[in-house]
């Protein structure tokens, strides 16, 4: 089950779609295999890419992956020598392969042209604090396939049974299972909707009355306390908020893009 919080709820993977589609400038040749030049943009494509992940450019990660490229343009040699170029299997590879690289191209150009101003992004940061709202939950719940099962966990509660123990034992949501249940503080807006909309309903300590089903499966909630939430600043979850406005007019993009195509 995915709780997140505000700042989290902002947070979408477009980002990595302009280091990894960035065309490299640099020219020339790290080196040749039998007679054939690994271009130096090649290099510097992976170099960027290695880098978007985290991992520092130097000499050593730049040797390490000239030695990649020269081992690949060796063994690609050795396959087009056995014409496994010419199998269907692999030529429907490549193609996938070049369709994956032009769509990154174009993910990237779109966000290259498509600057989002920040009135937009001020307008999108007051609906968000609103969906958010001024407070956080902190509950635990147990995760079951059957409304049945739910149900009697829930009569073993009002019994006196351990709720932890019990979500050890038969909850599905590994995320907080060995946690005794117990998941983040988070805004009501952070959960699926029935889910949400039962947590708001229960007092400190409350236990639903009946299960909750949601597409996870069927669920025991009860609400541990309640607290103020800090929203942060519009600054702090600026790049964000652009990210979540790209993606989604990107989206309305590609689905204006199928309703034109011709499809068969």
């Amino acid at each position: 089950m995915r709780l997140t919080k505000f700042s989290q709820v902002m947070v979408v993977s477009i980002l990595g779609l302009v280091a990894l589609s960035a065309q490299a400038q640099s020219t020339g040749v790290v080196a040749k295999v039998n007679g054939v030049a690994i271009p130096q943009s090649r290099l510097e494509l992976m170099v960027k890419a290695n880098v978007a992940q985290g991992q520092p450019d130097g000499p050593e990660m730049r040797k390490a992956l000239r030695e990649n490229l020269i081992a690949e343009e060796i063994l690609a040699q050795e396959a087009t020598k056995k014409k496994l170029d010419k199998d269907p299997e692999v030529i429907a590879q490549l193609e996938l392969s070049r369709q994956a690289v032009l769509v990154r191209a174009f993910q990237a150009d779109y966000i290259k042209s498509n600057a989002v101003n920040d009135n937009t992004l001020r307008k999108e940061y007051e609906v968000l604090k609103v969906q958010m709202g001024d407070k956080e939950y902190k509950a635990r719940h147990i995760l079951v396939e059957s409304e049945s099962v739910a149900r009697d966990i829930i009569a073993s509660l009002k019994k006196g049974a351990n709720f932890a123990k019990i979500s050890e034992e038969k909850s599905i949501d590994d995320g907080s299972k060995e946690n005794g249940g117990e998941l983040n503080w988070s805004p009501p807006a952070a959960y699926v909707r029935p889910f949400s909309e039962a947590l708001v309903k229960l007092s400190k300590g409350g236990l639903t009355e009946q299960p909750v089903q949601t597409s996870f499966g069927w669920h025991v909630i009860q609400l541990m306390d309640i607290r103020p939430m800090e929203v942060p600043s519009f600054e702090e979850v600026k790049q964000n908020i652009q990210q979540r406005v790209l993606q989604r007019e990107f989206a309305t993009v590609v689905q204006d893009l199928r309703s034109k195509a011709k499809v068969e």
